[in-house]
C-alpha cells in the first residue's frame, strides 16, 4: 500500500492512498468462493455452483462491497502508518476502483494541533478567598427575618418601606407593550425593583387612589425594545401593607428547620450553611479563573470541524431555550451568532489544553471524589442511596462525574505550579453580591 500526505493548510492534510489491485481481487475472489457452497441458484445443486456463475451474477456486487470496506480499513491503516490523528471524519474523494488498477482514493480532513503550553510556573492567579464574619451572619439573619415578615394593611398614606399591592399597566405611545402589566403585585417601595420613579411616584398615596405615570426606561435597559423609550404607567393601588419583623424566637427558628431552639443555635447553623455556600463558590470562581487564564495565555489552532460540532450543540441548546420561553427565535439566534461562535471557540481551546495538560502530568480522576462528588449530587433526590447505585451501575453513568473531577484534579495542579497571590473577599463580593441584603 502507498500512502502520501500533503499539507493543505496548519491543520488540514490530504492523503492518498493506492492498494494493490492484488489485494483487492484476492478477496473478491475469496469471497466468491465461499458463497459457491451457500448461494442458491436455480438449476444448480446446494454447494455445487460454479464459480464462473457467481461471478457473473454476483461480482460486481461483491467487488463494490470489497472497495468499500478497503477503503475503510487501509484509511486507518494509513493514518496509523502515517501518525496522524484525526480531528474529525475524513472525507473520502476521488475513488477509482476500476478493474486492473490499483485502487486509489483520497481523504481529507483537519488533524489535532500540536500543543505548546506556558509553563504553569510563569502563571499568575489572584485567587480570592473569604471569611465568614459575624457581620455577615447578623445580616444573613435579617434577611431571613424579611423574608418572613408579616404585612399588615394599614388605612393611611404609603411611605417608603411599605409594600403596595397594585395593578398597573404600560404604556408607549399610546400603546401597551408586552410584559407592562400585572394584577395584585405586591411592590417594596424604596427596593428599586422597578424602573427610576415607579416606586417614588406612590409614595404618599393611599389605598384606591389611581395613579399617572410618566417615565422614561434607561438607556441600558435589558429589553432592547424598550431602552430609552418614553412609557406612561397607569396605577391603582389596592391596599398599602405595613412590614413586621419576626422575633428571634422558637416559632421563628423551628420554621427555618433548626432542631435547636436558642439563637446561638441559630446562628452556628447559619453560619454552617454560608461557610458551604462561599466553598461551593469560590471553587466555581476559581475554575472560571484557571480556565480563562490557560485559554488567555495558550493561543492555539483549532480543528474548525471540532469548532463547527461545539457550535452545533451550543447553538441547539439556545433553540431549545428560547423556545420555552416562547421568545423570538430568528431574532435571538442572529443576535446571539457570534457569541456562540465565540464561546466554541473557546471551549474547544480549553478541551484540547486541559487535555494536554492531564496527558503531561498523567491526572486521573480520583474514586474518592467522584464517590463525594456523586453522594453530593444524590443528596437532593427522596433516596439518595437509588441514586448512588445508578452511577454506579454503569461506567457510562459516572463519565460525566469522572470529567469534573478531572477538571477539578487539573484545577488543582495548575494552582499548585503557578504563581498565585490570596484576594481576601467578602460575603457578598463572593456570592455574586446581595446575598445578605434584606
Amino acid at each position: 500500500m502507498q500512502v502520501s500526505v500533503e499539507s493543505i493548510g496548519s491543520l488540514e492534510r490530504k492523503v492518498h492512498v493506492e492498494v494493490p489491485e492484488t489485494r483487492v481481487t484476492s478477496e473478491v475472489s475469496e469471497r466468491l468462493q465461499n458463497m459457491t457452497k451457500t448461494t442458491k441458484v436455480q438449476g444448480f445443486r446446494p454447494g455445487k455452483v460454479p464459480l464462473k456463475v457467481i461471478n457473473g451474477k454476483y461480482g460486481k456486487q461483491v467487488r463494490n462491497e470489497v472497495v468499500g470496506e478497503l477503503v475503510r480499513t487501509t484509511l486507518f491503516e494509513a493514518i496509523n502508518q502515517e501518525n496522524l490523528k484525526p480531528a474529525g471524519q475524513p472525507q473520502i474523494e476521488k475513488v477509482d476502483a476500476a478493474d486492473g488498477k490499483a485502487l486509489s482514493y483520497t481523504a481529507t480532513f483537519e488533524i489535532y494541533p500540536e500543543i505548546s503550553l506556558k509553563p504553569s510556573d510563569k502563571l499568575k492567579f489572584e485567587k480570592p478567598s473569604c471569611e465568614v464574619s459575624k457581620d455577615d451572619v447578623d445580616a444573613m439573619v435579617e434577611k431571613l427575618r424579611t423574608q418572613h415578615r408579616k404585612l399588615e394593611v394599614v388605612e393611611r398614606a404609603a411611605k417608603k418601606g411599605d409594600i403596595v399591592n397594585i395593578d398597573f399597566e404600560g404604556f408607549i405611545d399610546d400603546k401597551p407593550f408586552e410584559g407592562g402589566d400585572a394584577k395584585n403585585y405586591n411592590l417594596e417601595l424604596g427596593a428599586k425593583s422597578f424602573i427610576d420613579g415607579f416606586e417614588d411616584g406612590l409614595i404618599n398615596k393611599s389605598a384606591e387612589e389611581e395613579v399617572l405615570l410618566k417615565l422614561k426606561f434607561p438607556k441600558d435597559y435589558g429589553k432592547e425594545e424598550l431602552k430609552g423609550k418614553q412609557v406612561e404607567f397607569k396605577v391603582k393601588i389596592n391596599n398599602v401593607n405595613e412590614t413586621s419583623l419576626p422575633n428571634i424566637d422558637k416559632e421563628f427558628i423551628n420554621k427555618l428547620g433548626i432542631q435547636k431552639d436558642d439563637e446561638e443555635s441559630l446562628r452556628i447553623e447559619i453560619k454552617k450553611n454560608m461557610e458551604r455556600e462561599v466553598e461551593l463558590s469560590l471553587r466555581r470562581q476559581l475554575k472560571d479563573i484557571v480556565f480563562d487564564k490557560l485559554y488567555s495565555e495558550n493561543k492555539i489552532d483549532l480543528p474548525q470541524t471540532l469548532v463547527t460540532n461545539e457550535r452545533e450543540r451550543l447553538m441547539s441548546d439556545l433553540e431549545k431555550n428560547i423556545k420555552q420561553q416562547g421568545a423570538d427565535l430568528e431574532k435571538i439566534k442572529s443576535a446571539s451568532e457570534q457569541i456562540i461562535t465565540d464561546q466554541a471557540e473557546k471551549r474547544v481551546s480549553l478541551q484540547l489544553i486541559l487535555a494536554e495538560i492531564i496527558k503531561q502530568n498523567n491526572l486521573k480522576a480520583d474514586p474518592k471524589k467522584v464517590r463525594e462528588m456523586v453522594e453530593h449530587a444524590a443528596a437532593g433526590y427522596e433516596d439518595p442511596e437509588a441514586v448512588i447505585n445508578w452511577y454506579y451501575s454503569d461506567q457510562k453513568n459516572l463519565a460525566e462525574v469522572e470529567v469534573l473531577s478531572l477538571e477539578d484534579n487539573v484545577i488543582d495542579w495548575v494552582l499548585e505550579h503557578a504563581n498565585v497571590t490570596d484576594k481576601p473577599c467578602t460575603f457578598d463580593e463572593i456570592m455574586n453580591k446581595g446575598q445578605t441584603a434584606g
